[in-house]
C-alpha cells in the first residue's frame, strides 16, 4: 500500500489533481513556521536587549562569595562570567579648598566593585571632564572611580577630586549617567561609587561582620543560559537567589509578555487559516478520486486497501509539503532576520530548531485532522458509481469525522496559544462564528430560492449557483468568513495593541520619584514644583510594615528554620513575605488600576479597615478574597481582610503599591509620602535644587529604566508590525488556496454556459454576483465577530482598555467582501480563457 500510495501521488502530481492541496499545505506550514522563526528570534533578541538592565542574562546574588556548584555551572561552555561586590560605606570627597572635616563631603554611599568584563550585557553611559557623554563597555581603571550624577550632586564633588574609601584614596575620573543593572534596585538612592574589583582589598572595608553583597553574572546563548538556570537553581545555598529578566522590573516584564502574546496570536491565526485551506483542498481531492475509487471497488479492492492508499498518499504529500514549507520559511526568516537586526540596531540570535519541528508537526496534524476525513469517505464509494454518477458518497459517521476535525483544531489552538484564556477565546469565537455563518448562509439560500423567479440576466445565474449547491455554498461562506475573521482579528488586535501601548509609554511619563516627604512638607513641595513649571503632583501616603500573620496564623520564617525552598516561585514568595512592605491608602482607584475580583470601597465612604492587593502578588503568596492579613508597623498591629484584587498597569510609571488600605486605616501610623513627576530634560538643576531646599528628600531618577522600557516598546512594535504583515501575506495566500480548492463545479457550469453561447461578460457578472453574495455575508459576520473577539482578547489577554470601533469593523467587512470577490474571480479566471471543450473535459476527468 505504501508503494501504491507513492505511485498515486506521482500520478496526481503529474495530472495536477493534488497540486492545490499540496500548495495549500505547504503554504500553511510556511505561514506557521515563518511566524514561529521570526517570533522565536525576536523574543530572544528582545530578551537579550532587556537584559541590558541586568548587566547579563542571569545573576546570582549572595551574602557570601559564590562558589561550589553554582560557580562551576557558570564556567560551562557557551557562557561568559564576571562578578561584582556591593557594600555600604562612608564616602569622603576631598575637594580643593575644602576643610578635611567638611560634613558636606562625607555621606553614606553604595560601593560597587566591578570585575573584569562587566557588564556582559549593555553598557555604562559616562560623562568625562568635558561633560561629553560616551558609552563605556569597560570598568574603571585601577586607582580610579566613577560616581553617579546624583552622588556627585549630593557630595558636591567634581571630576578630578579624590574619593576616600576606607584606607584607599582613588581619583574620580567620570560621572555615570546610566548604569546597565539599575532596573532591579533603582530605589537604592544612596550616592554610588564604582571601582575596580582589584582595588577593593586596599580599602580594608571587607572585614568580619561586614554586610557585603556578592553578585555572579553570566551571559551567553539562550540554551547555555537555560542550562545554567536549571543547574544553579537547585544548587543555591542559604542567602543566595537567582535573578533573570523574568524577575526584573514589572514594566519590562509586561512589555515582553504582551509581545509574546501577540506573536502567539499571530501563530494561532496561521493555524486557523491552515486548517481552512487544507479542509477545502482535501474536499476537492476526495471528489476527484470518487470515480477511481469506484473502479477499484469493482476490481475487488477492500475498504481497508482504499483507506491505506489514500491516507498513505496524504502522508507522503504531508512530508513533502512540510519540508518545502519549512525550507521556504527558513529562507524568509533569514532575510527578515537581517533586516530586523538593522532596523532594531541589535543582534538577533540565529534561528532555533523548535519552530521547524512545530511547523512539521502542525503540517501533519492539520493534514490528518482536516485532510483525512474527506478522504476516508472514499471507502464508502459504491461500485455502482461507475455506471451511475448520481450516487453520492455518504459517510454514516460524518458527525464523528467533523468532531475529529474540530478536536484537531482545538488541540492545535491550545498548543499554539500558550495561554488558556487566549486558547478558549479563539475556540469559542471560531465556534460561534462558524454557527452564525452557516445559519446566515442557509437563510441566504432560502431567500435566493424565493427571489430566483423574479431575477433576470447574469444576476439570476450567479445567485442560482448559490442555491443550487447548498452544501458547497454553506462551506464556502463558513470557510471565507472564518478566514476573514482571523485576518481581521489580527488587524484589530494589532491596531489596539500598538495604539494603547504607545499611549501607555507617553513621553510625559514620570521620570523622577520623590520619597520621604513628611506631612509638613507636602504643601511646600507642591509650591516648589509649581515654581519649576512642572505639573502639580499627587502625593500618596506610605508606611513600612512587616507581614506577621495570615488568617490568624503567624508567618513562619522558613529560612530561619533551615527549610530550603522547593522552587523559584516558593523562593520569590518567601522573599516577599520576609521583607518589609510599602503600604498606602487610597479613597478611589486611578485609571491604571482595575479591580479583577471582589469589590473596592466606595470613594469618600468611611469603611472599616480593608486591603486591596495586586493580583499577581496575591497569587504568589497564596492570598485570596476574604483572607485576613496582619502587619507590624513600628510596633503597632494592623489587621484587615482582603476585599479586592487589582490589576496594575506598571507602564504608567506612577506610584503603585502591591497592598492598598482603605481610607483611615493608616491614620495615626508613622508615614511619609511619595510622588512622581515628569521633569523635562532641560531642567538639569531640578534634583540638586530640590535636595538643597528639602535635604531629607530622596529623588530617584528612573530615566534609564524609562528609556529602556520605551526602547523595548519601540522594538516590540516593529517586530509586531513585521510579524503582522508576514501573517497577513501568508494568510491571504492560504485563503486563496482555500477558495481555489472548491471551483471545479463552477468551472464545469462555466464551460456549459460558454458552450451554449454565453459571453465573457455574462459569465463574469454571474461569477461576480455569486462571490459578492458569499463575500457580503462572510465579510459582515467576520467584521462583527472579529471586533467582539478582539475586545475580549484585548481586555482579558493583553490587559488593555478596549472600545468598539464599528467604523473600522465596517471598513474591514467591506474589504473582506472585496477580497473574497477578487479571490473568487481570480480563481475562476480559467473558465474565460480556456476553450469550453477543454474545461468540460478536465471537469469530467
Amino acid at each position: 500500500m505504501i508503494a501504491l500510495a507513492w505511485r498515486q501521488l506521482r500520478r496526481d502530481l503529474k495530472s495536477g489533481d493534488i497540486r492545490i492541496l499540496l500548495a495549500a499545505l505547504a503554504l500553511a506550514v510556511f505561514a506557521v513556521t515563518a511566524v514561529g522563526f521570526v517570533t522565536d528570534r525576536a523574543e530572544r533578541a528582545l530578551a537579550i536587549e532587556a537584559n541590558r538592565l541586568l548587566g547579563g542574562d542571569a545573576v546570582v546574588r549572595g551574602d557570601a562569595p559564590i562558589a561550589g556548584a553554582v560557580r562551576a555551572a557558570a564556567q560551562a561552555r557557551g557562557l561568559r562570567m564576571t562578578e561584582t561586590v556591593e557594600l555600604n560605606s562612608m564616602i569622603r570627597v576631598a575637594r580643593d579648598g575644602a576643610a578635611p572635616g567638611d560634613a558636606d563631603s562625607l555621606r553614606l554611599g553604595d560601593l560597587r566593585a566591578l570585575g573584569p568584563g562587566f557588564p556582559l550585557r549593555g553598557a555604562f553611559r559616562v560623562l568625562d571632564a568635558n561633560k561629553v557623554e560616551r558609552e563605556a563597555n569597560a570598568i574603571p581603571a585601577r586607582g580610579t572611580v566613577w560616581m553617579s550624577r546624583a552622588g556627585v550632586d549630593t557630595l558636591g564633588a567634581s571630576i578630578g577630586d579624590t574619593v576616600r574609601l576606607g584606607d584607599a584614596s582613588l581619583r574620580l575620573v567620570a560621572l555615570v549617567a546610566q548604569e546597565p543593572d539599575a532596573s532591579l534596585d533603582y530605589f537604592n538612592v544612596a550616592p554610588k561609587v564604582f571601582l575596580n574589583l582589584a582595588d577593593l582589598a586596599a580599602t580594608g572595608l571587607v572585614q568580619e561582620g561586614s554586610r557585603v553583597g556578592y553578585r555572579l553574572v553570566v551571559a551567553g546563548d539562550a540554551g547555555a543560559v537555560e542550562r545554567f538556570v536549571a543547574t544553579a537553581q537547585p544548587a543555591l545555598g542559604r542567602g543566595q537567589r537567582l535573578e533573570t529578566i523574568g524577575q526584573a522590573r514589572p514594566e519590562i516584564r509586561s512589555a515582553l509578555e504582551r509581545a509574546a502574546r501577540f506573536l502567539g496570536l499571530a501563530a494561532l491565526v496561521s493555524v486557523v487559516l491552515a486548517a481552512i485551506a487544507v479542509a477545502m483542498a482535501a474536499r476537492r481531492h476526495s471528489a476527484r478520486h470518487i470515480e477511481g475509487a469506484a473502479v477499484m471497488r469493482c476490481l475487488g479492492a477492500s475498504q481497508r486497501t482504499l483507506v491505506g492508499i489514500h491516507v498513505g498518499e496524504l502522508l507522503w504529500m504531508g512530508v513533502i509539503a512540510s519540508i518545502v514549507g519549512v525550507a521556504l520559511a527558513f529562507a524568509v526568516q533569514w532575510v527578515l532576520g537581517g533586516w530586523l537586526a538593522r532596523m532594531l540596531s541589535l543582534s538577533i540570535p540565529a534561528a532555533g530548531w523548535l519552530p521547524a519541528v512545530q511547523g512539521l508537526g502542525v503540517g501533519l496534524v492539520v493534514l490528518l485532522a482536516f485532510g483525512t476525513p474527506p478522504v476516508l469517505a472514499l471507502r464508502r464509494v459504491s461500485a455502482l458509481r461507475v455506471l451511475r454518477r448520481d450516487l453520492d458518497t455518504t459517510e454514516p459517521s460524518a458527525w464523528l469525522v467533523a468532531f475529529a476535525g474540530l478536536g484537531g483544531l482545538a488541540a492545535l489552538l491550545w498548543w499554539k496559544a500558550g495561554s488558556a484564556t487566549l486558547g478558549v477565546a479563539m475556540l469559542v469565537g471560531i465556534g460561534a462564528t462558524f454557527l452564525v455563518l452557516a445559519l446566515l448562509a442557509w437563510l441566504l439560500i432560502l431567500a435566493v430560492r424565493r427571489l430566483r423567479p423574479h431575477l433576470r440576466g447574469s444576476l439570476r445565474y450567479g445567485l442560482a449557483n448559490v442555491s443550487r449547491r447548498a452544501g458547497i455554498s454553506i462551506a464556502q461562506v463558513s470557510a471565507l468568513g472564518l478566514g476573514l475573521m482571523a485576518l481581521l482579528l489580527l488587524t484589530f488586535v494589532r491596531t489596539d495593541l500598538l495604539d494603547r501601548w504607545q499611549l501607555s509609554l507617553a513621553q510625559d511619563a514620570p521620570n523622577r520619584f520623590i520619597i520621604n516627604v513628611q506631612d509638613d512638607q507636602v504643601q511646600p513641595l507642591r509650591d516648589f514644583i509649581a515654581t519649576q513649571g512642572i505639573a502639580a503632583p499627587t502625593l500618596y501616603p506610605m508606611v513600612r510594615g512587616r507581614l506577621v500573620a495570615h488568617n490568624g496564623q503567624p508567618v513562619a520564617n522558613a529560612a530561619r528554620n533551615g527549610d530550603a525552598p522547593q522552587d523559584d516561585d516558593e523562593m520569590r514568595a518567601r522573599r516577599r513575605s520576609e521583607r518589609e512592605f510599602n503600604l498606602s491608602s487610597a479613597a478611589a482607584l486611578r485609571d491604571d488600576n482595575k479591580v479583577v475580583d471582589g469589590a473596592f470601597w466606595k470613594d469618600g465612604a468611611r469603611v472599616s479597615a480593608q486591603f486591596s492587593v495586586e493580583e499577581d502578588f496575591a497569587a504568589s503568596l497564596g492570598w485570596k478574597i476574604g483572607d485576613r492579613i496582619a502587619f507590624d508597623i513600628a510596633g503597632q498591629r494592623l489587621e484587615a481582610p482582603i476585599t479586592s484584587l487589582r490589576s496594575v498597569e506598571w507602564e504608567s510609571f506612577r506610584p503603585n503599591f502591591f497592598v492598598i488600605a482603605s481610607p483611615g486605616a493608616l491614620d495615626g501610623l508613622p508615614a511619609s509620602h511619595i510622588t512622581a513627576v515628569s521633569v523635562p530634560a532641560q531642567k538639569t538643576r531640578f534634583t540638586a535644587d530640590l535636595v538643597e531646599r528639602f535635604p531629607n528628600l530622596s529623588v530617584i531618577d528612573v530615566d534609564a529604566v524609562l528609556a529602556q522600557v520605551r526602547a523595548t516598546g519601540d522594538q516590540v512594535s516593529r517586530v509586531v508590525q513585521v510579524v503582522f504583515w508576514l501573517s497577513l501575506a501568508a494568510g491571504l495566500l492560504v485563503l486563496m488556496a482555500a477558495i481555489s480548492a472548491s471551483q471545479d463545479e463552477r468551472l464545469l457550469e462555466g464551460g456549459v454556459m460558454r458552450a451554449l453561447g454565453g459571453s465573457r461578460r455574462q459569465l463574469r457578472l454571474a461569477q461576480a454576483s455569486e462571490f459578492a453574495a458569499i463575500g457580503l455575508i462572510a465579510g459582515l459576520v467576520a467584521a462583527i465577530a472579529s471586533s467582539l473577539l478582539s475586545g475580549v482578547i484585548a481586555d482579558r489577554v493583553f490587559d488593555l482598555p478596549w472600545r468598539p470601533d464599528w467604523t473600522l469593523a465596517a471598513v474591514g467587512g467591506a474589504l473582506g467582501m472585496l477580497a473574497a470577490l477578487a479571490a473568487g474571480l481570480f480563481a475562476t479566471r480559467r473558465v474565460l480563457d480556456a476553450p469550453p471543450s477543454v474545461t468540460l473535459r478536465e471537469s469530467q476527468g
